[in-house]
């Protein structure tokens, strides 16, 4: 009877652990707008071990897209959207968001495939830039990696 219990309570120890205490990849994420007035504009990251050279170990991708989001000048001086993943205080990672051939309210995609940190704790963002100064705007679209599915 005694054996019954810790298995059972290991078993259930395990299932209480490990959903919530590190970003689980695969995953994706859906990016909410910061301004509720963007009620339209949505986003989502996909997270994923890739091993595109062997024997190198794998690498974390991160990969964004957005939609219905508003003319980057709309903000001032910004001509694109960069992606924008960060450890808070640790490290970030940032890259060009590229617009489909739509001519109204392209979709912004990209991706970056060489992260070797661990993604816990991590955040995601669809950020406003300025290419020719490259300077990186305000964040429109965000959403934590604790939200991955």
């Amino acid at each position: 009877m005694k054996a019954l219990l810790v298995i059972l309570l290991f078993f259930c120890a395990s299932f209480i652990h490990s959903p919530h205490s590190q970003a689980m990849v695969p995953c994706s994420i859906v990016l909410e707008p910061i301004d509720g007035k963007l009620a339209n504009a949505k986003g989502a990251a996909l997270i994923y071990k890739v091993q595109l050279r062997p024997p190198s170990s794998a690498r974390t991708s991160v990969s964004i897209l957005g939609v219905h989001l508003p003319t980057p000048s709309s903000y001032g001086n910004y001509d694109g959207y960069e992606g924008f993943a960060f450890i808070p205080g640790v490290i970030s990672w940032q890259f060009t968001l590229f617009p489909s051939p739509e001519e109204e309210s392209p979709t912004w995609a990209g991706r970056f495939d060489e992260i070797t940190a661990e993604m816990q704790n991590a955040k995601v963002q669809i950020r406003l830039s300025n290419s020719k100064a490259a300077k990186l705007g305000p964040a429109i679209l965000e959403s934590d990696i604790k939200n991955c599915d």
